[in-house]
């Protein structure tokens, strides 16, 4: 079975171009990163048995070349070399050197062809049999250019097909070519890039001492590895390593230094750049078109607008205000209410009668509808709102608009430390603080990477939005999108405020130049945007059947047992005792409460199930029931204050243990759970404080 390492520039549609030719999904967006880890999908037949007569010609063996496409596609992190700077890219190049693959497709942007093809030449130099799908040329045409792609292909001796991948256009006649090179007994192209008397002397030098180390063939080409090696690729020099003795590979790299700084006045990575860079000068004279580009593109018009210097961020509070109000006041509410009352209503009330007729004890009633239903079911109510921000928040990765919102926010987080591809994972965040800690992986200083992930936390995870939902519409019925705008922008604010202050003492950083594309505004499609709510809701559902459900069955038991046996009343549980041994604590805040520090103590599970203990602590059948009911026991400022403090206190325990992962260090995770808490606390105090000295 063939398998297939997809290899692109960031942003140049590589995802979707998987997405179109394999039967799995992966998530798609709009800047560099998302593909934050490969990903595998098996690739669809090249066409259905039934349509196979209309590609053959009917010659002997020529209807094979169309059955033999069983494969996978390797979907791997974009990159703009395979020499890494972030972890994120070491992910390219340790799949090159360690994962077995057979072939490798190449996407390139027609419309950013001249930098595209430095990692193309990289990757003909790797010697494995290459496709290239020639994406965007749509794009390409709008800004006047024309890209002769058989006289590409003739130069770089490897097929070169144009695609719309966006679309589809062209992806079946890559399936055709990919299929037909398949069936061929490939061997390295013939094609090869001369860098100079010094450079291919020392390419020579390893070539020899690699075949006098090793008696079987290599599974990389002798002059690929040399290669990266003088580019500065650390994973083929711990590659090499383990080949050749170190002593001669920095003798020689220091030697091959000294020589290009001497002749050219560059470093040997500058000077191999130069080189790449001037035979595809040479190769555009020859395959590219220009016309007179189209009058200003739409995408022009638009940046003009949302990424101004002073409109920018306005913009951008304005976009999420108007999700806000869809989400939680004009669409979402109505839904999720419709949703409670079923939960709470016939689907109960079929419950319990199912659970009379088979004569259920009361102890095992109660689980199920004290329990789990009011646990799981105050969780599940909020799906329609968490639903609706989703799609708004998908629909704005995958137009391209919050590449330009990273954009927007880098003059402020240059001046915090921080750069604004920082802002990417935070934004990656809101729906998720786990792969949002993640994707920091894109960034490429260490001490940025390390301060984005413990600033995570502080991000408004969809795991909070019932909490804020439940708040918002029991307190501030009038102004719930308002209220939770705050909210988000709150983290966002204290985010950069700690950001500065951990920069300036013990996390001072090197200087960083943020660079990130800019694609083209593009309308989503319906299809993969659906994919991508799916992708993202089934999760919380996920989490609603395991964590949720366990969760709800523990605190129901918590609330069923106590210190004086079983079936007591909820003030004399065990839950009542572990909250109100806490309860004193949170008293300056406003909520002092047991059934508040109980909700606290079990949102360490995940925020979700903060609103699962408070529906079943107050015994509260229904959302609009345990509103009222909180009514009686929190007041709007409290509950402002109760709000902010779930905002941003300790992170899950899936956020900790992904944080510990990816620092592998305990003391930065020990850091990321115990500042939030000691932020949170200070300024609900605060928050509470000042507001009954205010008389609110």
């Amino acid at each position: 079975m063939k398998k297939i390492a997809l290899i692109g520039n960031p942003n140049t549609g590589k995802t979707s171009l998987f997405n179109q030719l394999t039967s799995s999904y992966a998530y798609v967006g709009n800047w560099s990163g998302v593909t934050v880890e490969k990903k595998v999908g098996k690739l669809k037949p090249l066409v259905h048995p039934g349509e196979l007569s209309k590609y053959t010609d009917g010659a002997s063996g020529a209807s094979g070349q169309f059955r033999d496409l069983d494969g996978e596609l390797i979907d791997l992190p974009g990159v703009y070399t395979l020499n890494p700077l972030t972890n994120d890219e070491a992910v390219v190049s340790q799949f090159l050197i360690n994962e077995p693959f057979t072939d490798v497709l190449n996407i390139v942007d027609a419309s950013q062809l001249q930098r595209n093809l430095h990692l193309t030449l990289q990757l003909i130099e790797l010697g494995k049999p290459l496709v290239i799908g020639l994406n965007m040329v749509d794009v390409a045409k709008q800004h006047g250019m024309y890209i002769n792609y058989k006289r590409l292909s003739q130069k770089l001796k490897i097929p070169v097909i144009p695609i719309i991948a966006r679309t589809g256009k062209g992806c079946r006649q890559l399936t055709q070519q990919m299929a037909t090179t398949y069936t061929e007994t490939k061997t390295a192209q013939s094609f090869q890039i001369y860098y100079g008397h010094i450079i291919e002397k020392a390419i020579t030098r390893i070539e020899n001492e690699l075949t006098a180390k090793t008696k079987k063939r290599l599974p990389l080409p002798a002059r690929w590895l040399a290669l990266q090696f003088f580019e500065g690729n650390s994973r083929v020099y711990d590659y090499l390593q383990s080949i050749i003795a170190s002593p001669f590979l920095d003798q020689l790299y220091k030697e091959v230094q000294i020589a290009i700084k001497k002749t050219e006045s560059q470093t040997i990575h500058h000077y191999i750049y130069r080189k790449r860079n001037q035979y595809i000068q040479s190769l555009l004279v020859d395959v590219e078109e220009t016309t007179a580009p189209q009058a200003t593109t739409l995408t022009e018009k638009i940046d003009q607008v949302v990424t101004h210097r002073f409109l920018g961020i306005p913009i951008f509070l304005l976009t999420m205000f108007l999700v806000f109000m869809i989400t939680f006041d004009w669409l979402g509410f109505p839904l999720s209410d419709g949703l409670d009352k079923f939960l709470s209503g016939p689907f109960s009330e079929w419950t319990k009668i199912s659970l009379t007729q088979i004569n259920a004890s009361p102890y095992f009633e109660s689980l199920i509808i004290d329990g789990i239903i009011a646990g799981v079911g105050g969780v599940l109510v909020f799906i329609p709102q968490i639903i609706i921000m989703y799609i708004f928040i998908s629909f704005l990765e995958d137009s391209g608009y919050m590449a330009r919102v990273a954009l927007v926010m880098d003059r402020f987080m240059e001046n915090v430390g921080l750069n604004g591809k920082a802002f990417i994972p935070m934004i990656i965040g809101f729906g998720c603080n786990v792969p949002g800690v993640m994707a920091a992986r894109t960034i490429e200083q260490p001490r940025e990477r390390l301060l984005t992930m413990i600033l995570m936390p502080l991000m408004s995870c969809s795991a909070r939005l019932p909490v804020y939902a439940l708040f918002a519409a029991a307190f501030f019925a009038k102004n719930q999108a308002l209220i939770v705008l705050s909210l988000y922008v709150l983290g966002i604010a204290f985010a950069l405020i700690l950001a500065k202050v951990f920069t300036m003492t013990f996390l001072k950083n090197e200087s960083s130049i943020f660079v990130i594309e800019l694609p083209p505004y593009r309308l989503p499609h319906w299809s993969t945007l659906a994919r991508s709510v799916w992708d993202k809701g089934k999760v919380f559902i996920k989490k609603a059947g395991t964590i949720i459900f366990a969760g709800s069955v523990f605190i129901w038991l918590l609330t069923f047992v106590g210190p004086y046996g079983f079936d007591v009343e909820m003030n004399e549980s065990y839950l009542a005792v572990i909250g109100g041994v806490i309860a004193p604590i949170f008293e300056p805040l406003g909520f002092g409460s047991w059934q508040a520090g109980a909700a606290i103590i079990t949102g360490f599970l995940a925020k979700e199930v903060v609103v699962s203990t408070m529906n079943i602590v107050y015994y509260a059948p229904d959302v609009v029931t345990l509103q009222g009911l909180m009514t009686n026991h929190y007041t709007a400022l409290s509950a402002y204050s109760f709000m902010t403090f779930i905002l941003l206190y300790i992170p899950c325990m899936a956020t900790v243990a992904t944080i510990k992962k990816e620092t592998n260090s305990t003391k930065w995770t020990v850091v990321s759970v115990v500042y939030p808490f000691v932020l949170a606390y200070a300024l609900s105090f605060l928050i509470y404080q000042i507001g009954t000295f205010l008389g609110f």
